[in-house]
């Protein structure tokens, strides 16, 4: 079926004429063209096959109506400009100023284009929509907990008051020194002992029965 319908626009395409069909086309796009650049920009709406176009391109230039140039293993064909007539000062302004408002609009467009990729980039890195919903339930669960754990806090009795606190503190700072204080006459008295001592510190510690604070892995807090 498919076969058919090409030979239906071949048919179209050849009732017109490769010829004018390709003439007409450089002459209003009036820049250079490849037989590969006018097949593809043609078929479509022609139905023109490839052999006929290069066929068709080649006889028009033998012809004299366009103009034929190689460039290494590619032909490249264009209209003959003396049909186009002189262009005035004025006209080339024109389109001078056409052009440069069209590359300011392709640096915006472009511009554009950057920062819509940076966007869909940042939309791929992101949560989808299910997601999201999974984390907001999971977030409101957590603070429905810690909501009712603070209300057991504020509801319990056995509040501290800041002077208890305090006081706390300050016994706790009183006995951390007195613990240094007295580990610090010990050491001397033991090392006083040891001076005339014949056997080791292990040994001396051993014999009499001390721990230390080291042997219970006990850090003295720093107050």
């Amino acid at each position: 079926m498919s076969g058919g319908g090409r030979v239906g626009e071949a048919s179209a395409g050849s009732r017109e004429g490769a010829h004018t069909i390709l003439l007409r086309y450089l002459q209003e796009q009036n820049r250079p063209h490849s037989a590969q650049d006018a097949f593809g920009n043609l078929q479509k709406e022609h139905g023109l096959g490839k052999t006929a176009v290069v066929k068709a391109l080649e006889q028009l230039a033998q012809q004299g109506k366009i103009k034929e140039k190689v460039y290494g293993k590619q032909k490249i064909y264009f209209p003959d400009q003396d049909g186009f007539g002189i262009v005035s000062d004025l006209e080339l302004k024109g389109l001078d100023n056409e052009i440069s408002e069209l590359s300011c609009k392709v640096q915006t467009l472009q511009q554009n284009c950057h920062h819509m990729e940076s966007e869909l980039k940042e939309l791929k890195n992101s949560m989808t929509t299910p997601e999201m919903v999974k984390e907001i339930e999971e977030l409101q669960k957590d603070c429905a907990n810690y909501k009712e754990k603070l209300e057991r806090i504020k509801s319990a009795a056995n509040h501290v008051s800041p002077e208890e606190k305090e006081k706390v503190y300050s016994e706790r700072k009183l006995y951390c020194r007195e613990w240094q204080r007295r580990k610090r006459m010990a050491t001397e008295l033991f090392d006083a002992i040891l001076e005339g001592y014949p056997k080791s510190k292990k040994q001396f510690y051993e014999e009499v029965g001390i721990e230390t604070d080291e042997d219970l892995n006990v850090t003295l807090p720093n107050v």
